[in-house]
């Protein structure tokens, strides 16, 4: 009978006492498990961004520099960024004719399309990054985001190859963009155009951008 009530004793003790944290490599520890978010600098010098828009008969293309930027990454993932445009910098890339080149690249810059007087930049941010699997052209995530151009915003997806290796966050890939939603009339046959003169409302960027974490030297 000693013997029964000094067990049951000692079981009501056990249960009753405070539950001991776990130590040692089992334990779930957030502060170690979960990585810190770090803002990369976005190199400008090292990044692309090219366009493309066409016509009826034909297309043109161009660049333009990006000014500046950054992209947040956290461990080997970028889950944020913001980019900005130099708009001013635009230029033509398919036209040799020196004249010809100038007056497109002037008319691109009026307030019939980008307003750049007045709107000198324009900028992205990204709301959302998500894996993409599968894809033919190498493409790993969908990015969703923010598109500011001409003091108009509209959020915007597109494929996109991304990946964050030794201090590097590179984002690779091309947006279809609508450029009437941007005030970006001139030439649209929603707005009045001819059929046989009209400018496609949608016109592709193309870019390929890199950032870096800091003390990671620029090459």
């Amino acid at each position: 009978m000693k013997n029964i009530l000094f067990l049951v004793l000692l079981a009501a003790t056990m249960l009753s006492a405070p539950a001991q944290a776990a130590t040692g490599p089992t334990a779930h520890n957030p502060a170690t498990t979960t990585a810190a978010v770090e803002t990369y600098k976005v190199q400008p010098q090292l990044s692309t961004l090219g366009w493309t828009g066409k016509k009826v008969g034909g297309q043109h293309t161009g660049t333009i520099n990006l000014q500046d930027g950054s992209m947040q990454v956290k461990g080997s993932q970028i889950v944020g960024g913001t980019f900005v445009a130099d708009m001013a910098s635009l230029k033509n890339t398919d036209l040799t004719d020196a004249d010809y080149n100038a007056k497109l690249v002037g008319h691109l810059k009026s307030d019939d399309f980008f307003g750049v007087e007045k709107n000198p930049t324009a900028t992205f941010v990204i709301t959302s990054i998500k894996p993409l699997k599968g894809n033919a052209n190498g493409n790993n995530a969908t990015i969703t985001g923010n598109l500011t151009i001409k003091g108009k915003t509209n959020p915007v997806s597109f494929p996109a190859k991304v990946g964050v290796k030794n201090g590097v966050a590179a984002a690779t890939g091309t947006a279809s963009i609508d450029r009437s939603k941007y005030d970006v009339k001139y030439g649209s046959t929603l707005f009045g155009a001819a059929a046989d003169k009209a400018i496609d409302d949608m016109f592709l960027l193309s870019f390929n951008v890199i950032a870096k974490a800091n003390g990671v030297a620029v090459r």
